[in-house]
């Protein structure tokens, strides 16, 4: 039995989600293969090549994959896949994307963000906003599976996997790449960050979330934000978290004026301590939280900041 990853990478580095498909790979048994595309990816391989438990780095290095999309990198890995009883890659935005894909040129059902490693064929998952956990079993020869990274550990350095440069043949696809537009920031990534500061509605305005960059930069944390924090424009759409927006599971959460609603509960409580500043001392928030303030967010985030 081998395993093919699909790395998620910026050119210069290894997402911490493939890292954590690279674990969850790890526990299906056998060897694990690294997949990465681009254009002048060298370096990054290289880096691939250095992941703990993986056995071969695949190399497709072709223009075509200088800014992957969705459709060309499908065609790549399903090619590919035939050669595989199990492709994963992270349940990120970039793997909802693509492995959907994947499993119909493959004609397979797609098994999204599990949680556990049963055996080969079982896995575990979240439905119904994390509420309940299903056991599934995959019956495809090929399984075409999603990683939920805050649910395994990164797989670490220390490897020595042997580079495999491959052809890439040409796309089918009709799409191209026309502009792309990244947000720049010195603050961590919000999906690998260890510290995460959340603002929610209770914030009252986009002048007042600044309150939660104060914070966050004291801390040296990513900034997030209920859904309802992003949809009153208090914050952008890519500091979502939540059912809807991005899961974190980070080593610290804080989760200031979030009432706590399911849908931002599924995208944040298997943080590993989670701190709630509320007003209403009957916030759903406080359900979760391992310690909680009943306080005006206006009074006790300056005081926290000041004290950081």
């Amino acid at each position: 039995m081998t395993v093919l990853v699909v790395a998620e990478h910026d050119h210069r580095t290894i997402e911490g989600a493939t890292r954590a498909a690279v674990t969850a790979a790890m526990r299906l048994g056998g060897d694990v293969h690294l997949l990465v595309a681009g254009h002048g990816c060298g370096a990054v391989a290289a880096r691939a090549a250095s992941v703990a438990g993986v056995a071969q780095v695949l190399v497709a290095d072709d223009p075509v994959h200088a800014h992957p999309l969705a459709e060309s990198l499908a065609d790549l890995i399903a090619g590919l896949a035939r050669n595989y009883t199990h492709v994963l890659a992270g349940a990120t935005a970039a793997g909802k994307n693509v492995m959907p894909r994947v499993a119909a040129l493959l004609d397979v059902a797609q098994v999204s963000d599990i949680t556990a490693v049963i055996c080969p064929d079982v896995f575990v998952r979240p439905v119904y906003a994390g509420n309940a956990l299903a056991t599934v079993k995959a019956l495809d020869a090929i399984k075409v599976i999603t990683v939920r990274g805050a649910a395994f550990q990164a797989a670490g350095d220390g490897g020595s996997a042997k580079l495999h440069h491959i052809p890439v043949v040409p796309s089918r696809a009709t799409t191209r790449l026309v502009r792309q537009d990244l947000t720049v920031s010195e603050r961590p990534e919000l999906t690998a960050a260890s510290i995460v500061v959340s603002g929610g509605r209770g914030l009252g305005s986009s002048e007042n979330f600044r309150l939660i960059d104060g914070l966050a930069d004291k801390l040296g944390a990513a900034v997030g934000a209920s859904r309802a924090a992003v949809d009153a424009g208090y914050a952008p759409n890519d500091c979502q978290v939540g059912q809807t927006g991005k899961i974190v599971a980070p080593e610290l959460y804080v989760a200031v004026g979030i009432s706590g609603a399911i849908q931002h509960l599924a995208g944040m409580k298997d943080s590993k301590l989670i701190v709630a500043i509320n007003k209403d001392p009957e916030a759903p928030i406080f359900g979760v939280a391992d310690y909680g303030l009943v306080a005006d967010l206006f009074e006790a985030v300056p005081q926290l900041t000041a004290s950081v």
